[in-house]
């Protein structure tokens, strides 16, 4: 079913955040720094993924997002939803089942046999599809899943994601520049804010987090090994 309530968005960030603070899915380790997927270290680490694992959390996340883009892309915007492997495939059919649209997912490159294809389910040129994700970081993913898409003569100007880093410049400026507009729901300011509302790490940590939320180049830099 459509949620019909429509949550401030600023609302929608606190409680998002919470929730995420709530199961876990939040990692503050300023003394061992994790390893991002780029190689780079990062006092920060979100796992969306949990999220499947906890159907209110799960489900009341998705009325949001369903709400956000409909009230910043408009209700009638689009006829397909797709989800990005693999993260983006759970919440994308949630969000699909509540929009009552056809549901598709993109692969991160061919399969490389059979039909060879990126596009998994029904999609046709002239489809306005909504590109449906856990997160971005600095919107690299998004823009191949965006190439596969519009490979199939649909059209996709707009993506949702749970989280948003919200710490790099660059990222709406390259996904604008593609043509693609961001929706989410909370970034690590809205996470760091509800962090330190629940005292939910010590004050040197939320202060190291602080640092490299402000200057993450300039941390990274200043610890790579």
């Amino acid at each position: 079913m459509i949620p019909s309530a429509y949550p401030p968005a600023d609302e929608i960030a606190r409680l998002s955040a919470r929730m995420l603070l709530e199961i876990g899915a939040v990692h503050f380790n300023a003394d061992t720094p994790f390893t991002l997927a780029s190689g780079l270290p990062s006092p920060t680490y979100i796992d969306c993924r949990k999220l499947i694992s906890y159907p209110r959390i799960r489900s009341t996340l998705m009325d949001f997002m369903c709400v956000t883009v409909m009230r910043n892309a408009g209700l009638e915007a689009f006829n397909n939803i797709a989800g990005g492997e693999t993260a983006g495939i759970p919440f994308a059919a949630l969000v699909a089942e509540r929009m009552a649209l056809p549901m598709t997912y993109v692969r991160k490159k061919p399969k490389g046999y059979g039909k060879n294809a990126r596009i998994e389910g029904e999609m046709t040129a002239g489809d306005r599809v909504l590109l449906v994700e856990d997160l971005t970081t600095d919107g690299g993913s998004k823009l191949s899943f965006v190439d596969a898409i519009r490979e199939t003569g649909a059209t996709c100007a707009h993506t949702a994601v749970i989280f948003y880093y919200d710490i790099f410049p660059e990222t709406e400026k390259n996904l604008g520049d593609h043509g693609v507009a961001l929706h989410h729901l909370c970034t690590w300011w809205d996470v760091l804010a509800e962090a330190r509302a629940q005292n939910a790490f010590d004050a040197a940590t939320l202060a190291e987090v602080e640092s490299f939320l402000k200057a993450p180049r300039a941390w990274q830099d200043a610890r790579k090994s």
